[in-house]
C-alpha cells in the first residue's frame, strides 16, 4: 500500500522484452535505501516487485496484464517515472490509500499555467465516472491528487509548485497517457451499495 506522495523521480535505463511482458531497469537514489529482492515499489502508480538491484538502480518485470492496464509499455529509454516505496505501518498517511493497482489510463487534454500553480485536465473512460467525486481523491501516475472539476469524461486537478517540481507532471504534454487509480474506499462503497440494491 502507498500514499501517493512521490519520494523521487527515477529514469528508465533499460527495457528488455520478455515474452509479451517487459523487464525494466530504473536508475534511482532514495528508493534504494534498504531495498531487498521482492520489495514492492510504485512506478508511475503501478505496484511492481523488485527482482534485481545494484548501487544505481533496480529492475522489475511488467507482465502482459500490467501493460494492458497501464502506460508502462509506452516508456522509452530516458523517460522519467514517479517512484514511491510502500507505506510503513508507523508512518503518517499524508495522501490517501493507493494500492498500486491501476484501473485504467487517461489522457492529458489541457495544461494551464496559472500565476503560482498548474491546472491539468484529463480525459478518461466514461464507465469509470462513478468512482470520481468533486474534491475526491484520485492517483495519477501514482500521485495522490484532489479532483478540482469533474465532467462526464474529463476531470481536472490543480497542482502546487512543489508537486509540479518533484514529480513528472512538469514533463507531461497534451496527448500523453497517464495511469489512473480510483479511490479504493469509494469502489468498495459502490460495490456494497449496488449489491444491497439488488
Amino acid at each position: 500500500m502507498f500514499t501517493g506522495l512521490i519520494e523521487e523521480v527515477g529514469t528508465l535505463k533499460l527495457k528488455t522484452p520478455e515474452g509479451l511482458g517487459v523487464k525494466l531497469y530504473f536508475e534511482a537514489g532514495k528508493i534504494l535505501d534498504g531495498i531487498k529482492i521482492g520489495d514492492s515499489i510504485s512506478v508511475n502508480g503501478v505496484c511492481l516487485t523488485t527482482i534485481e538491484f545494484d548501487s544505481k538502480g533496480f529492475s522489475v518485470e511488467a507482465i502482459e496484464e500490467t501493460l494492458k492496464k497501464s502506460d508502462l509499455g509506452d516508456l522509452k529509454i530516458g523517460d522519467s517515472v514517479n517512484l514511491e516505496r510502500p507505506l510503513k505501518a508507523d508512518a503518517r498517511l499524508g495522501g490517501h490509500f493507493v494500492l498500486g493497482h491501476v484501473d485504467t489510463t487517461g489522457k492529458v487534454e489541457e495544461i494551464k499555467e496559472l500565476t503560482n500553480s498548474h491546472y491539468i485536465t484529463f480525459s478518461y473512460p466514461r464507465e469509470f465516472s462513478k468512482y470520481l467525486i468533486p474534491v475526491g481523491s484520485v492517483a495519477i501516475d501514482g500521485v495522490s491528487m484532489t479532483v478540482a472539476d469533474l465532467k462526464d469524461d474529463t476531470f481536472s486537478v490543480g497542482i502546487i509548485p512543489h508537486t509540479w517540481e518533484e514529480t513528472i507532471f512538469s514533463k507531461k504534454k497534451v496527448g500523453d497517457r497517464v495511469n489512473l487509480e480510483f479511490d479504493v474506499l469509494g469502489k468498495y462503497i459502490i460495490k456494497l451499495t449496488e449489491e444491497n440494491s439488488k
